[in-house]
């Protein structure tokens, strides 16, 4: 018997034929399936210049009826959670991969300093960063969002995503930068790498109320304030998945513990509470976490969100008004706060959640609120 002839490539046709074919027949059949194969692959390359924009070089493809003989195009939608391996640890810091009918987009892409594990993440899946479509920025803080003036420049086509009150800081993030150093002064490099500019022109203002089509997925923009005044979220009602950043807080995929991750400088608790009813009134099945993962209990996990977010403004409010320091305050919150994650988690884990979350951070941001209240309320 004959070994088969194979023809390996997107879209290719075997043909198989034994030793009781005649030769002639045999030749035919392989220069029809090579011809469907070039056919197929012509095609393939038109709708990838029609995605990019480019002119066609093949626009008139030549017909050919061959009975009996369908080739069927394969949809892709998917989500995929991408690992960026934040300072080598797994499950810190996650961006999301859409896939739908050919168009890609990342959701939060990350921190400047992941930008290689991005990339390896999606060549492991096919997908250079010339592939992708847009950029979707739940908002702006670096370990979101510092990647992307770098993926622009290697992808000059791509869609950048951002509500317009951080728009200014994507486009100069030099503010950004200066108030990450003085919270960072020692490790800013280190833990987020290079943080670009994103050409104004790349830019697609959110506001919230907006529907995004994104291949044949649909998309509704939420603002979603709270942790950061110019934080989005967005739902895919096909899913039932809500791509909330941080508006949920931390909750490390494979543990049922949830946190607040509540930096400086403009957490405000009074309207995150709406933003909490904002996600709820969706019924979404699944939140995505930036930190990390999905959360299959979108009730349960933000009733147990936000009360520990208020606890523990109130413990702040308290160590506030008796520690006899500033630097004795934060030591007095981080004592308390690690000591209830450790109820809860084994101390390997304990530590993740304190690094994912900035346990320190979380003590400025509440402190910098209530200070604020105060002197509005005075």
């Amino acid at each position: 018997m004959e070994k088969p002839e194979e023809a390996t490539g997107r879209g290719a046709v075997r043909l198989f034929h034994n030793s009781l074919s005649v030769q002639t027949i045999s030749s035919l059949l392989l220069q029809a399936a090579w011809l469907i194969l070039l056919i197929v692959r012509a095609t393939d390359h038109e709708s990838r210049i029609r995605r990019h924009n480019f002119p066609s070089r093949c626009s008139q493809l030549p017909t050919v009826n061959f009975p009996n003989v369908r080739y069927t195009s394969r949809h892709m939608n998917s989500i995929t959670t991408l690992d960026n391996l934040w300072m080598g640890r797994p499950r810190s810091i996650a961006a999301g991969l859409l896939e739908s009918d050919g168009h890609r987009a990342v959701i939060d892409p990350g921190p400047g300093s992941t930008l290689d594990t991005l990339r390896q993440q999606l060549q492991a899946r096919g997908i250079g960063v010339g592939d992708l479509g847009a950029i979707l920025l739940t908002h702006i803080h670096l370990d979101h969002a510092g990647a992307t003036g770098a993926l622009v420049r290697e992808n000059p086509r791509l869609a950048v995503y951002v509500h317009s009150k951080g728009a200014p800081h994507v486009i100069d993030p030099s503010k950004l930068l200066a108030s990450a150093q003085r919270l960072w002064p020692n490790d800013l490099q280190l833990l987020f790498g290079e943080v670009l500019p994103v050409p104004a022109e790349n830019l697609r203002i959110l506001e919230g109320g907006e529907n995004l089509t994104l291949g044949s997925r649909k998309l509704e923009v939420v603002y979603t304030p709270g942790h950061a005044s110019h934080h989005v979220s967005y739902f895919d009602k096909g899913e039932g998945v809500a791509f909330v950043g941080d508006t949920a807080g931390v909750r490390i995929e494979g543990n049922s513990f949830v946190m607040p991750a509540t930096p400086p400088p403009d957490i405000d608790l009074g309207i995150w509470d709406t933003s909490f009813a904002a996600i709820l009134e969706r019924k979404p099945a699944r939140l995505f976490l930036t930190h990390f993962g999905y959360s299959e209990n979108p009730s349960e996990h933000i009733v147990l969100f936000r009360e520990r977010l208020h606890r523990w403004a109130a413990l702040t409010a308290e160590i506030l008004r008796t520690a006899a320091s500033d630097s004795a305050a934060i030591d007095s919150f981080m004592s308390a706060a690690y000591a209830e994650i450790s109820q809860y988690l084994p101390a390997g884990e304990a530590d993740h959640y304190a690094f994912s979350a900035n346990l320190n951070l979380s003590f400025l941001g509440l402190a910098r609120y209530l200070r604020k209240r105060a002197t509005a309320a005075s």
